[in-house]
Formats: C-alpha cells, structure tokens, sequence
C-alpha cells in the first residue's frame, strides 16, 4: 500500500498530506503514527517554515475510523479504562505535538472535515478552505463526545456559542458559514486552493526563521498566561531576539529598500 502520510518539502515550506482516499483520510492508528512522525520532522527541520496539511482526494478527513471505535466494545470487550487509554496513547497525541509545534501550519481544507477531522483542521494555526469543504462537530450523532481535544480548540476559534451549536447539533456547515463565523480564513475553488496555501506560506516563511517559531511560541503561551506573565515572557525572547544578526538585517533592509537576506541566526 502507499504511504499513509506524505511528506514533500520545496524551500521553506514542508506539505503534509493525509493520504487515504479509500477512508476518506480517516484517523487510523496507522494515520495517526504517520502523521505525528511528519510533523516531528518538519519541527526538527529547521530549514522548514512552514507547513501545509491537507488531504488526498476529494476529503480533508472524516475523523476517527467508525470501524474502529465500533468494535471496542461490539467486538474487543474493551473496558473503560482500555478505551482511555487508547486515546491517551493514540488520537490525543496529536493535539498535545501540534501545541507544541514552533514552526506555523495551514490546514488546506480541500474537502469534508468531519469530527476529528474538523478537529484536526481546528489544531493549525492557520484554515483555507475550498468550496467543496465542509465541517462538523459531529460526535454526538454516534453517542460519543470529542476525544481528541475538539471542546478544547472550536470555541476558541469560533466562540463558545458557535462552537456549542457546532457540537449539539451535530450538523455540518459549509465553506461560506466556517469564513462567516471565522473558523477559516479564505474560501478559494477547489483548484486553486493549494496555490492559495502556498501563497500564504510564502508570507510566512518571508519573515526571519527564529523569530517566526518564536513568534508562534509566545501566540500560543498567551493563550495559557496572565498578561503580566506573558509580557515577562515577551520581553526575554525580544531581548533574545534583537541580538541575532537576523534582526539587524531586516532593519538595514527596510531602510535601504531591499528584500533581506536572513540566515536564521
């Protein structure tokens, strides 16, 4: 069979795709390993910049493989404390790698992201979305809840209100209402929505290397800190910041107007 995850990489930036057409990208064990070892490549690459998500075929994901979950119970027996720790061991670890990821992602949204997979989309830092996508919060529709860290992640994004119409309804929105209610930021046809990521990318990786992973750090610290706890942080990683030559270079070039040439120290 091929890869379950691809991995390419062209200058700075690094494409991930989910590649299981067949289950519509579903989060298979085998998904899952594959997936995290991608992106501890691409965080350990640093070379890298930034990265672009997205799914082969015509899904982003369709979450968690029903099959599977089914048969914990139906088929294996398996007890409460068997099942936690299948997510504590398995689906879980992709949230707790993309929080801790310094280099940005963009989730291209080519196609459904259903449970886990709008989940999935919801961990990047950064969703475009095609006309073709779709989203829903749709773990109530088979009795369970969200395992992979999706109450954690929808409602700061779309707020609590949304997220909670999302979960307790279970019904899906498409490409126009997710750009409406701020869970993506661009909606593109479907052919030109990996030109749209890598556009995007390019503005990304444009900045100082460094600076950028240590700019998606402290985003995501402030999320977790008091103010005066995050200024504190602030003002030791500028300090960090301002002595590297990288620093010095994009302010000789802003004021000789020219494009900067940054070495990532």
């Amino acid at each position: 069979m091929s890869d379950p995850v691809l991995y390419a990489s062209e200058g700075s930036v690094a494409t991930i795709t989910l590649n299981r057409d067949e289950t519509r990208n579903a989060l298979s064990d085998e998904v899952i390993a594959a997936l995290l070892d991608a992106l501890a490549r691409a965080e350990g690459d640093k070379s890298i910049s930034c990265v672009i998500l997205t799914g082969a075929g015509k899904a982003f994901s369709s979450g968690g493989n029903l099959r599977d979950i089914g048969a914990m119970t139906a088929e294996k027996g398996m007890t409460p404390l068997e099942i936690e720790e299948w997510y504590t061991t398995g689906i879980q670890r992709i949230p707790l790698m993309m929080e801790q990821l310094t280099v940005p992602v963009i989730a291209a949204v080519n196609g459904p992201a259903i449970g886990a997979g709008n989940d999935l989309a919801t961990m990047c830092d950064m969703r475009i979305a095609s006309t073709r996508a779709v989203f829903a919060e749709s773990f109530l529709k088979v009795g369970i809840i969200p395992g992979d860290g999706g109450a954690w992640f929808l409602p700061r994004i779309v707020g609590y209100a949304r997220a909670a119409e999302m979960l307790y309804t279970a019904e899906a929105i498409d490409a126009d209402k997710a750009l409406a209610w701020g869970l993506v930021s661009q909606v593109v046809e479907p052919d030109d929505l990996m030109d749209a990521a890598n556009r995007l990318a390019a503005k990304v990786v444009s900045n100082p290397p460094f600076a950028l992973r240590k700019g998606k750090e402290i985003m995501l610290s402030a999320q977790r800190m008091g103010l005066e706890d995050s200024l504190a942080k602030a003002a030791i990683t500028q300090g960090v910041l301002q002595q590297m030559e990288d620093h010095q270079e994009a302010v000789h070039a802003i004021l000789e107007k020219r494009k900067p040439q940054f070495k990532g120290r």
